[in-house]
């Protein structure tokens, strides 16, 4: 009976395996015959890759705004000191894009005039910005660092302002009257004489940048400099590195995050004359 039920079983299913067989034959001959591709002459061969190419490349709706501000956008009333971290990049020019092939972006462009480039600058309304963040702005052209240093220069009023991995190497240009924090890591400076004229200036980070030497920083001696960062640059390897910024800023607590401690307090200078009398 044992027997009888095994071979019954058995039998349903070989049954089974061999229905799933002829169906699975099926459904991948069905497959097979979807994806069978007749053979391609030479000239077939050329229209199918245009047609593949012209599908690839083919605009995409918002290809129009790709290098829009956000003040050449329309219908909206938005200005600049209501923004906090604003993409300010310039776009590429009209003869870039014609050699670059991306000339169907210029479609929503449109000569300006006069007074639309007055209304655009009310827009953007730098001068009325206090806490600004314009970092990674990819600034890779000239024409977009000359554009980056034009907003720079507008600036009045700011207090805050953050300025990081911009490949920003000379600002010496640019007057921030009010600006008490600035941070400019990640740039190319060399020197502190590439620094814009900060009178106000509290708390300076100037981390990862190419500073060689402490020339320079006296220019920051009548400033109420509270706390200064230049971690990870050449000049932190200075002999008597410490003494030399203290010395150099009367008004300085902080320097790259640690409190000034009793052995910064002399000046270098002093240090050693008094080994010279010792050894003496």
């Amino acid at each position: 009976m044992q027997q009888q039920d095994m071979s019954e079983s058995s039998s349903g299913l070989a049954t089974s395996n061999q229905r799933f067989c002829k169906s699975c034959s099926s459904y991948c001959s069905v497959l097979s015959d979807i994806h069978t591709v007749p053979p391609l002459s030479s000239q077939n061969r050329g229209l199918v890759g245009q047609n593949c190419d012209s599908e690839l490349f083919s605009p995409l709706p918002s290809d129009s705004f790709k290098y829009l501000s956000w003040c050449d956008l329309q219908e909206h009333d938005v200005r600049g000191n209501q923004l906090r971290c604003p993409r300010v990049r310039e776009g590429p020019s009209e003869e870039e894009l014609f050699f670059r092939g991306e000339e169907h972006t210029l479609k929503k462009r449109k000569q300006v005039t006069e007074t639309e480039k007055w209304q655009k600058k009310l827009q953007e309304n730098w001068e009325n910005c206090a806490e600004l963040n314009l970092s990674f702005q990819d600034l890779g052209d000239l024409y977009q660092v000359e554009n980056f240093n034009r907003i720079l220069r507008r600036l009045i009023r700011v207090e805050k302002l953050w300025l990081v991995d911009n490949s920003l190497t000379d600002l010496s240009a640019v007057r921030l009257p009010r600006c008490k924090e600035l941070n400019v890591s990640k740039n190319h400076f060399t020197s502190f004489k590439k620094l814009p004229k900060i009178p106000q200036i509290r708390h300076l980070s100037l981390a990862e940048n190419n500073i060689m030497t402490l020339s320079g920083i006296s220019a920051l001696r009548h400033t109420p400099l509270e706390s200064l960062i230049l971690k990870r640059n050449p000049c932190e390897f200075q002999e008597n590195y410490r003494q030399l910024v203290f010395s150099s800023l009367p008004n300085l607590k902080t320097l790259d995050g640690v409190p000034q401690l009793p052995e910064d307090c002399s000046p270098p200078e002093i240090n050693f004359l008094s080994k010279m009398c010792t050894i003496l």
